[in-house]
C-alpha cells in the first residue's frame, strides 16, 4: 500500500501540547464499527462503552527520564542524549545529537562528571552504543541528571512529569510513554473493576521506532525497530477466561495491541505467558487475533499507528474519523484527546 492513503493534513494548533488538568477530561471519538457511526463523548465516559465480563488490558511501562545533556570531553561541544533500551551491562542503544560528531571512542560527560559515557558503537540514523560510567545506583544518577523524553513536536515545558506517566506504570525502561492509559485515574480504575471488568497488565518498553517515521513509500518495504515485552502467567489467565467466557478484550494503547497480538501469532491465538522482543507491523488487512476494541490516541499522519488502528477500523472509516476530528477541534498526539474503537 501507498504510504499516502495514510496521509492527512493536520493543523498545526491541533497539537496538544500541554496536558489537561483532569486527565478524564479528554474529549473522546467513539467509533463502531459494526454500525460506521461516530459519537463524541468525554474520556471519564469511557466507563458506559465496557461491560461486565470485558478485560481491559494496559500497558505498565514505566517512562525513564532518558534524556541527557551533556558534552564532549575534548572539545567542550554540547550533546544531546536520549536513552532507548538496555543492552548487557552498562551499555545502552541511545539516539545521540549532533551525531556526526560521536564517533567510536568519543566521551561525553553529564553533570559536572557525575555521569560519563564513551560510544562503543555506531548505528544509522543517529543511533550510537553507549557503555557508561558512574557511581552508585545507575538509575538514581539518572533521575537526578535525566529529563522526561517528551516528542519533539511538543514545543512547551512539562511542570509535573509524572504527568507523562500512566497511573499504573511500574516497570522502568521506556523511551516513550503508552500515552493512550494517559487518560486513566485511579478513581477511574476502580470504578471500572466495580462495574465487574477484569483489568489486566501486559509490559513493552516503548523504543526507537516511537520517533523514526516512515521512510518509503510502499509501507509493505517498512522495518520496524524491536521492542520488548512481557506478559506474566497470571495475566495471561485473567485475559484468558475473559476469552473463554466470550467477554471482550479492549487494549489500552498501540503498545497493548501490538503485545497482545504477537502473543496470539505465536500461539495459534491463544494468550500466554510469554516475554520478548517483537518487531510487529500491523497494517490493512491484517486480522486481529487478540482483541476486539482498542482505545487510543489520535495520532501522526503516515505513521505506523495510523496503519494499525487503520487496520482495526478500516482505512475508510479512520480517515473519515480522523477528518470529523479536525472539524471538531480534536486535540491530537500525546497529550491529546481519546478515540475508543468497538
Amino acid at each position: 500500500m501507498d504510504i499516502k492513503e495514510f496521509d492527512f493534513d493536520l493543523p498545526e494548533q491541533l497539537i496538544a501540547q500541554k496536558p489537561l488538568m483532569d486527565r478524564t477530561g479528554s474529549r473522546m471519538m467513539v467509533l463502531n464499527r459494526a454500525k460506521q457511526t461516530i459519537d463524541h463523548k468525554y474520556f471519564r465516559d469511557v466507563i458506559d462503552f465496557l461491560e461486565a465480563g470485558d478485560c481491559l488490558v494496559l500497558n505498565n511501562t514505566k517512562v525513564l527520564p532518558a534524556r541527557l545533556f551533556g558534552s564532549k570531553k575534548d572539545t567542550g561541544a554540547k550533546v544531546e542524549v536520549l536513552l532507548l533500551h538496555q543492552q548487557e551491562n552498562d551499555q545502552w542503544e541511545v539516539l545521540v545529537k549532533p551525531a556526526k560528531k560521536i564517533k567510536e571512542g568519543t566521551v561525553i560527560t553529564f553533570g559536572d562528571g557525575k555521569l560519563e559515557a564513551i560510544c562503543v558503537g555506531v548505528k544509522d540514523q543517529g543511533g550510537r552504543v553507549l557503555k557508561f560510567n558512574y557511581q552508585g545506583i545507575f538509575l538514581e544518577v539518572l533521575t537526578e541528571l535525566g529529563e522526561m523524553p517528551l516528542p519533539p513536536y511538543i514545543k512547551e515545558q512539562l511542570a509535573d512529569q509524572d504527568r507523562y506517566q500512566t497511573v499504573y506504570a511500574k516497570e522502568e525502561g521506556s523511551a516513550a510513554a503508552p500515552t493512550a492509559g494517559l487518560h486513566f485515574t485511579e478513581s477511574l480504575l476502580e470504578a471500572v473493576k466495580e462495574k465487574g471488568v477484569e483489568i489486566a497488565f501486559v509490559t513493552l518498553h516503548v523504543g526507537l521506532g516511537t520517533f523514526r517515521p516512515v521512510s518509503v513509500d510502499t509501507i509493505e518495504e517498512h522495518d520496524m525497530h524491536a521492542e520488548y515485552y512481557y506478559l506474566s502467567e497470571e495475566e495471561a489467565e485473567k485475559i484468558n477466561k475473559i476469552k473463554d467466557k466470550g467477554g471482550r478484550i479492549i487494549a489500552v494503547g498501540t503498545t497493548s495491541t501490538r503485545t497482545l497480538e504477537t502473543i496470539a501469532n505465536q500461539y495459534d491465538g491463544k494468550i500466554k505467558a510469554s516475554s520478548g522482543w517483537t518487531s510487529i507491523f500491523i497494517y490493512p488487512p491484517y486480522r486481529f487475533k487478540a482483541i476486539d476494541g482498542l482505545i487510543t490516541n489520535f495520532h501522526l499522519p503516515k505513521s505506523t499507528l495510523m496503519m494499525l488502528v487503520s487496520a482495526l477500523a478500516g482505512r475508510d472509516f479512520i480517515m473519515k474519523a480522523y477528518h470529523t476530528a479536525i472539524e471538531h477541534n480534536y486535540r491530537f498526539f500525546s497529550f491529546g484527546d481519546a478515540m475508543l474503537i468497538l
